[in-house]
């Protein structure tokens, strides 16, 4: 993929969502001090922030249909930069989880419309490849601007955090403007035919394995920092490091993503999803050992983000003469999964059965997507030029 700079504006705006998704997850103690609230309750701003998604993606793609779409993606990204400013200057709980709220709203439309936007700046038969291109910068904001606002917030506040997260927010508006070209509003789409296209069962089943995906990632990864410390019995260094290696193989895998399933999106998932289940099975054998955890830590994050562009690419296939709001929902069906995951994996963990058995429920869920995928291509073959090209 030639350097595009309007992929590059998509990749830093999402590289801002990904800062701000994720950030708070290492900025919760230092929040629940400063505004004296237990932890648990500081987790509910990542938790608001997760349904705020799922509620705004459909919102906002339904409402601004008629927008034109580089408009569309500068207004979506203003509302990103509004929420985090907000956040950077919240006196109190109420209001921090008001501007986690309102931040989250442009997520699922962001990436939704994005991704379509990012397909049509590219020939057919690299699609997948910008799509991928584009969530290479949410990849990229857990090795390194995750990472970076968490010392922020340790050192300078988390409010500090926040601010500069505005910044990237301002840096993609302008970024937008300058480098994408003046997309029309889809001719001839309305929401009636956004929301009929979510009755077709290709689609709800490739938004179902989108969930199915995410919860697959989430029951692991959600739960990884107490399972480096106690299955792993690891220093506080070596599981900063894992954290940075997982994130060096979403990157990776995200890349792979893309490029294979230019070729064939049903095989990459099968191949991947597979991967994924050996990989969470080995792992749960394996935990207690520093050396195989790293290599099966780099390998998970490679094939658990692998499949995002293929998952992608799969639903904007499915709804082709109307795919914002199938791709949006796609967004807010991996925060979906997200919880899911999250759930199941406390659920085991709650039960008593080990930390092992969470990555062993991990790898059931990746095996249920497979069969589905498996089931699913079957006597079918959609070629990855389907996509309509309604951004052009």
């Amino acid at each position: 993929m030639k350097l595009n700079p309007g992929l590059l504006a998509l990749a830093v705006g999402a590289f801002g969502i990904g800062v701000t998704e994720f950030a708070p997850m290492g900025l919760l103690p230092v929040i629940a001090g400063d505004l004296g609230v237990s932890i648990p309750t500081a987790g509910l701003l990542i938790s608001a922030y997760a349904l705020g998604v799922v509620l705004g993606a459909p919102l906002m793609t339904l409402t601004t249909g008629r927008v034109p779409r580089r408009t569309l993606l500068i207004a979506l990204a203003g509302i990103f930069t509004v929420g985090n400013l907000l956040a950077a200057v919240s006196t109190g709980y109420g209001m921090l989880m008001a501007a986690r709220i309102l931040t989250s709203l442009n997520h699922g439309a962001f990436f939704g419309v994005g991704s379509i936007v990012a397909a049509s700046l590219v020939p057919a038969e690299r699609r997948a490849g910008a799509v991928a291109a584009m969530f290479m910068g949410l990849t990229i904001a857990n090795v390194v601007g995750v990472p970076l606002a968490t010392w922020a917030g340790d050192h300078l506040g988390w409010r500090s955090s926040f601010w500069g997260i505005s910044a990237l927010g301002i840096a993609t508006m302008a970024a937008l403007r300058l480098t994408l070209p003046a997309l029309p509003a889809p001719t001839g789409g309305n929401a009636m035919a956004e929301l009929r296209v979510l009755t077709r069962g290709p689609v709800l089943g490739a938004l179902g394995l989108t969930a199915v995906g995410a919860s697959a990632m989430f029951t692991v990864f959600t739960y990884i920092t107490p399972i480096l410390r106690e299955a792993t019995q690891a220093s506080l260094g070596y599981v900063t490091a894992m954290l940075v290696t997982y994130g060096v193989g979403l990157t990776l895998g995200n890349w792979l993503g893309g490029r294979f399933a230019d070729r064939s999106v049903d095989r990459t998932l099968i191949v991947t999803l597979a991967a994924l289940a050996a990989i969470l099975v080995a792992f749960a054998m394996l935990m207690s050992f520093a050396v195989p955890t790293a290599i099966l830590i780099f390998l998970w994050g490679v094939a658990s983000f692998a499949l995002v562009p293929p998952l992608q690419i799969r639903v904007m296939q499915a709804a082709a003469d109307a795919p914002n709001l199938a791709s949006a929902m796609n967004i807010g069906a991996f925060n979906l999964g997200n919880a899911i995951g999250a759930a199941v994996g406390g659920a085991v963990i709650a039960g008593g059965l080990g930390y092992p058995a969470v990555a062993l429920a991990g790898a059931v869920a990746s095996a249920l997507g497979l069969v589905a995928v498996i089931a699913s291509a079957k006597g079918k073959t959609v070629p990855t030029h389907a996509v309509a090209q309604e951004c052009r």
